[in-house]
């Protein structure tokens, strides 16, 4: 399998190159050059499959026979070594025919957990077979970077340098990050959004010559080992359902990351009918969808931070599907670092419909829907999730099976939850202890220099 850029200016890369390298030196997001047919899979079989299983069978034709199957395997087995559930992610019923897919069973009790231990591993098992060392360098609008900290915290051969949005996330992700003892780790909490540290490093790593002077990768869902280790819980959760019954699901979502990797779950031949975007008052997706006209606007401090962004930059790879022609997404990419802004023609508009629903969830029916949700099931949610619930029950069909995802433990985002409920709820003893451990983080700049000087002094 080799993959390209979705700017088409370089050339065709191996998986090897892909994992450690993240974005393409053309600015571009790589992906493969054709995506597996669905019998390369035998989806039909997953459902007497375990997860680690799944993710064996649907991660190997796109890594190729860089790691072979007894190191798959043990990269698969460790990964997933300190999730709590035996079942990696939990079906829950919400009514008749709405499922939600807990994904927070993980380390950091948030989805990002999957993809991020799963990297690690490959990055530990790949760099001991090509004896070098590398720096990782990652923004994050909180749960990555908290999932980062976590699977690469002392960690042979690997630094890490994380940039988040100062007052902009959660304080339980904050001290999931700010509180790690571990030598490999440095932390930035920057002036600015998301989209500003995601800014930053996507400059870093347009500087080419200093990306590879000092062996920089990303792991940002830019990182298409990222994205293919996500689509696996979409195979996992589709087993689980009656495969006479299509399914839809329910994603909130900031960078489309986690909504893409769904996407290629239906390419690859799971039973999916809609992919339903879930955004809150940041809403430059659901715009898109309604308008044709993805338009760079302010961004808004929400309950559910995770998703104040602008710039979601999986995006791109969707356009790429659309288009297959490489110089038109170049062009929409320059327009908007320019303008702002790009147009969709009304006819690609259309196609991306055939796939894709979305709806938007306000600041108060966010906390109306944790308060919902609590009141009928006894089931506390995170306000991520409360977008997805809330903006799922607008599609509802009783001839569909609609799951809607979990993405994060309600006790992550606790403020906006006790508001929600008018109750403290309990949270596991792992965050309660963050609160009484140190905080190291370096408070920094909206400038890109600073990053590339304190990299140059530290490496």
């Amino acid at each position: 399998m080799l993959y390209k850029s979705t700017r088409g200016q370089v050339e065709k890369v191996s998986f090897q190159e892909v994992l450690f390298s993240g974005l393409a030196p053309d600015g571009g997001l790589y992906i493969p050059e054709y995506l597996p047919k669905p019998e390369t899979f035998n989806v039909n079989s997953f459902r007497s499959k375990e997860y680690d299983e799944i993710a064996q069978i649907v991660l190997k034709p796109f890594i190729g026979n860089f790691f072979d199957e007894d190191q798959l395997r043990e990269i698969t087995n460790k990964a997933y070594s300190k999730f709590k559930s035996k079942n990696r992610c939990e079906l829950v019923e919400l009514s008749n025919y709405h499922m939600m897919l807990e994904l927070f069973h993980g380390p950091t009790y948030a989805f990002k957990d999957f993809a991020m231990q799963m990297i690690a591993q490959m990055f530990q098992e790949a760099l001991n077979k090509i004896k070098k060392s590398i720096n990782i360098i990652v923004a994050t609008s909180g749960d990555t970077g908290a999932a980062a900290v976590n699977a690469f915290s002392n960690l042979k051969n690997i630094n890490l340098f994380v940039l988040y949005p100062n007052n902009r996330i959660s304080e339980i992700q904050r001290r999931q990050m700010t509180t790690a003892n571990a030598s490999n780790i440095k932390i930035f909490s920057v002036d600015g959004t998301f989209d500003d540290c995601q800014l930053i490093v996507k400059k870093i790593f347009s500087d080419t010559n200093f990306s590879k002077k000092n062996s920089l990768t990303g792991v940002n869902s830019i990182n298409w080992a990222r994205i293919i280790s996500q689509v696996v819980y979409y195979c996992y959760a589709a087993s689980k359902i009656d495969p006479q019954k299509k399914i839809d699901f329910c994603i909130p979502t900031g960078n489309f990351g986690n909504i893409y990797a769904g996407f290629i779950a239906k390419k690859i031949g799971i039973n999916i009918d809609k992919l339903i975007i879930a955004t809150n008052l940041n809403d430059i997706l659901h715009r898109t969808f309604l308008t044709g006209r993805y338009l760079k606007d302010k961004v808004y401090k929400t309950h559910s931070p995770s998703m104040d962004i602008q710039v979601s930059s999986n995006f791109e790879r969707l356009l790429h599907h659309i288009y297959d022609n490489p110089k038109y997404v170049t062009k929409q990419m320059e327009q908007l670092n320019s303008e702002g802004f790009y147009e969709i023609e009304s006819s690609d508009l259309n196609k991306l419909k055939e796939d894709f629903l979305s709806g938007v969830a306000t600041e108060e029916d966010t906390l109306l829907e944790i308060s919902s949700v609590y009141k009928k099931l006894d089931l506390a949610i995170c306000p991520h999730t409360a977008v997805g619930t809330f903006v799922s029950r607008k599609f509802l069909n009783k001839n569909k099976v609609m799951i809607t995802l979990a993405t994060a433990h309600p006790s992550k985002f606790i403020d906006s939850v006790q508001s929600a409920l008018g109750k403290v709820i309990a949270q596991p003893i792992e965050m309660k202890q963050l609160y009484s451990k140190t905080e190291r983080v370096i408070h920094a700049p909206n400038e890109v220099n600073f990053y590339k000087s304190y990299i140059n002094r530290e490496i």
